[in-house]
């Protein structure tokens, strides 16, 4: 077993069987949803490039192995900026409970590990 072959199993064990992923609900435009195992991130502090300083505002992430979303049947994620379109979604509670739901505004796939970073935003739907 090569490096590659081995990073991925590393990560599908920490992404399906360690426990210490959070689960998400994904929905792309055309309706299909399901429950997907990812790490997630959503803070309301940022540091301004420009400034160095500390500014408030919401930047929220989360990342799903790709061969998970293939087997539930999806395809990859991307960002659909035509606010006309329904985008792709990921619903999940934040620590306290409530739910947060994002569209997915960027999609960064690492087809060498087999990982797919979302860059999220808060969305509320039509």
């Amino acid at each position: 077993m090569g490096l590659r072959e081995l990073a991925h199993k590393d990560l599908e064990h920490i992404m399906e069987k360690s426990g210490d992923t959070w689960q998400g609900v994904l929905t792309d435009p055309d309706g299909l949803t399901d429950t997907v195992s990812c790490i997630t991130n959503d803070i309301g502090e940022m540091v301004d490039p420009d400034t160095g300083q500390l500014v408030t505002g919401r930047s929220a992430k989360a990342s799903i192995r790709i061969q998970h979303l293939l087997d539930k049947g999806f395809t990859m994620p991307v960002g659909i900026s035509d606010s006309t379109l329904k985008p792709w979604r990921l619903d999940f509670n934040d620590i306290n409970g409530i739910l947060c739901t994002f569209k997915i505004v960027q999609s960064n796939p690492d087809r060498t590990l087999g990982l797919v970073g979302l860059v999220l935003e808060a969305y509320v739907a039509p």
